[in-house]
């Protein structure tokens, strides 16, 4: 006959079955394409925790920033033509716009619109794919800036850093590069101003929305005219004082610090102009409609770096300007990211989650192991732990039952039977043991002879073989918690040791 598997084992191995699936990889988010081996997960922000917003943004472009921390750029082509932007659904491919790829670096910048962004929420998102290296050159790059863009330089341009996106209009006198530009590419200020001449595109009806930004790094006490197009001005004092003028009416606001970014914007809105500087609005004032033509001039007598001018047909909103310098900007407020594998789990709802994915994701068949024996001493020491509580108190219970009866007892007792109310107590079991052997004797019955030193022998081994049996009983199963509680600590520390050595050998790697 097969022995059965002791009742700690027959717990344990279901237990240990669970806890196997739930500590095991997730079942991946759907797949846009299989042939891509990876995805970036990029999630927008606009609750409290990162920039919050107060109303959805339709049609808002997005610079998103790749770094080797959320992508493999190893796996990628050179030249990154094998990205792919799928929106949050994980069906719907978007246009993008690469404006760096630099894989010797592991940097990169790419735009792409989103069709809308939802307030308060971290539910907004894409998935870039790379990793294909079948993959074909995309398609010609859709355009990620919104139909009210007028103007779109991002100073990264080779032939030209002075070249429109949009319309292609150019600067009339080649562009000098600034190396350490925000995004991509960028244009350095050394006080002779950048020039877009006047043309169909760049001229405003009086009276008409209009929305005029750029990136502005100034050296320290540079002062000149930041931008100028038509009756519109952004200057800047020696001091870092900005301020605006629209015609007659000045808009005075906060200073810049030196040498480093900030965003300038000029919104006008019917009859009202805001100046915006890095995102809030710092002046507001009433303005006569009148229209906006001619040249377009930046950095007359300015020294310093620009990036990124764009001019908008459109009144931008607070929170859409929030967002835009938010995603162009050093911050890490809004964007998160999390770089993923097609065998990844899904992480829904924010970055906390996606930790333990990727500790997941990178275990090694080593670690698997250490993993599943630790996993196996912790479910038996636990089944054993409480399958002792559960027979310690059942026990104590009868043993106090037993004990008051046995107290207040009479003869009685001689006529208890093994399937009294004491059946949990080892105290009763011996008790019965001593029993059976007094009546082999005939003990209390008529004519019985007195125990002899030779028959209390005999009774007394009759109870000390049970005494054993039930030592046996309570000291079942200790053994598995006796090698869960020496064996576990050694065997996680040996996992622990070879987990840094793998971290050093990858980072050596």
């Amino acid at each position: 006959m097969t022995a059965k598997p002791p009742t700690a084992m027959r717990i344990a191995l279901p237990a240990l079955l669970a806890l196997l699936l739930g500590t095991a990889p997730l079942a991946a988010q759907a797949w846009w394409n299989a042939d891509w081996t990876q995805r970036t997960r990029l999630t927008l922000d606009t609750s409290a925790k990162g920039v919050e917003t107060r109303e959805a943004v339709a049609a808002m472009p997005l610079a998103i920033r790749l770094h080797a921390g959320n992508f493999d750029f190893l796996a990628a082509k050179p030249d990154g033509s094998d990205l792919r932007v799928v929106a949050a659904d994980d069906k719907t491919v978007l246009a993008h716009r690469l404006e760096r790829f630099d894989a010797t670096n592991e940097l990169a910048v790419l735009w792409v619109q989103l069709p809308t962004v939802l307030p308060g929420s971290d539910k907004t998102g894409v998935h870039v794919y790379a990793g294909n290296d079948g993959a074909p050159a995309s398609a010609a790059p859709g355009q990620t800036l919104d139909a009210a863009t007028l103007l779109a330089v991002h100073f990264d341009d080779p032939a030209n850093q002075g070249a429109d996106s949009i319309g292609q209009a150019r600067t009339a006198a080649p562009v000098v590069p600034e190396p350490a530009a925000l995004l991509a590419g960028g244009a350095r200020l050394d006080g002779k101003p950048l020039v877009w001449p006047a043309s169909d595109t760049l001229r405003i009806a009086a009276g008409s929305a209009l929305t005029v930004s750029l990136w502005l790094r100034p050296n320290a006490a540079a002062s000149g005219t930041v931008l100028a197009w038509g009756p519109l001005q952004i200057l800047l004092a020696a001091d870092g004082g900005v301020s605006a003028k629209v015609g007659s009416a000045l808009l005075a606001g906060s200073k810049l610090a030196p040498t480093a970014w900030s965003h300038l914007a000029l919104v006008l809105d019917g009859g009202k102009a805001r100046l915006v500087i890095n995102g809030v609005a710092a002046a507001s004032a009433d303005v006569a409609s009148a229209a906006v033509a001619g040249d377009l001039r930046v950095g007359d007598g300015l020294r310093g770096a620009v990036d990124e001018l764009q001019v908008a047909q459109a009144a931008r909103s607070a929170d859409w300007l929030a967002l835009a310098v938010a995603s162009q900007g050093p911050s890490d407020k809004l964007v998160r990211s999390l770089k993923e594998g097609p065998d990844s789990g899904s992480a829904d709802g924010g970055g906390d989650h996606g930790y333990m994915g990727i500790l997941v994701k990178n275990l090694t068949v080593d670690a698997w192991v250490v993993i599943i024996i630790l996993g196996l001493m912790f479910v038996l020491a636990v089944v054993v732990m409480v399958s002792k509580l559960r027979y310690i108190v059942r026990a104590d219970r009868d043993n106090r039952q037993f004990q008051v009866r046995f107290r207040s007892a009479t003869t009685e007792l001689l006529r208890l039977t093994p399937q009294a109310d004491h059946a949990q107590s080892p105290l009763y079991r011996l008790y019965c043991a001593g029993q059976r052997e007094l009546q082999k004797r005939r003990i209390g019955e008529p004519g019985a002879k007195a125990l002899g030193a030779a028959s209390l022998d005999a009774v007394k081994a009759s109870v000390d073989a049970d005494l054993v049996r039930e030592s046996h009983k309570l000291n079942a199963h200790m053994v598995w918690l006796t090698i869960a509680i020496s064996g576990g600590p050694f065997l996680g520390l040996l996992g622990t040791v070879v987990g840094v050595m793998i971290t050093f050998a990858a980072i050596a790697a």
